[in-house]
């Protein structure tokens, strides 16, 4: 049986298993316990009973105003327990921290333009594309900003596509 927790400092050692994906960003141990201090209800983790970590999802909450949301920093499942549904409840998760904790108008992430299978997971979960950032990704690769509008934006306002949708990554902001 899977157990989702909060994700913990521990787990910062338990967790290469998860990390070994190409697609997977990884970080420092200070930029996670930065996500700890500042976020604590947006970090999960899905474990198995002898305390592997399969899968987890890292967030936060950015933006003011209208533009205030939930962001998937990363959500990752190791390769032996994928096609499980684990990530669908990490992000369903982060969702309902987004709209009921900090009461977020939607929901952002970046995706790699060339991660068909991430993009077409996303848009089953009801995720668009709102614009793409060229050269996202080290400079080399573009990034997509997806989104999905939670219910405060009752009018899909955030979802709605600017009117540029093509943009470089100092011109986006939180």
């Amino acid at each position: 049986m899977t157990t989702l927790r909060r994700f913990t400092c521990d787990d910062l050692f338990k967790f290469n298993n998860v990390n070994l994906d190409v697609l997977t960003a990884t970080y420092n141990n200070a930029f996670y316990a930065d996500y700890f201090v500042r976020w604590p209800g947006y970090q999960s983790a899905a474990v198995a009973p002898d305390g592997t970590v399969m899968a987890y999802v890292f967030g936060k909450a950015e933006g003011k105003e209208h533009n205030w949301h939930g962001h998937v920093t990363a959500v990752t499942v190791a390769c032996e327990y994928r096609q499980l549904g684990m990530a669908t409840m990490l992000m369903e998760l982060l969702e309902r921290v987004s709209e009921h904790i900090y009461n977020g108008y939607f929901v952002d992430l970046y995706v790699r333009a060339s991660n068909n299978v991430a993009i077409e997971f996303y848009k089953r979960l009801g995720y668009v594309v709102y614009r793409t950032v060229q050269k996202y990704y080290s400079g080399t690769e573009d990034g997509l900003d997806m989104r999905k509008a939670l219910p405060r934006d009752t009018h899909k306002l955030s979802v709605k596509p600017p009117e540029r949708t093509v943009v470089q990554p100092h011109e986006v902001d939180p």
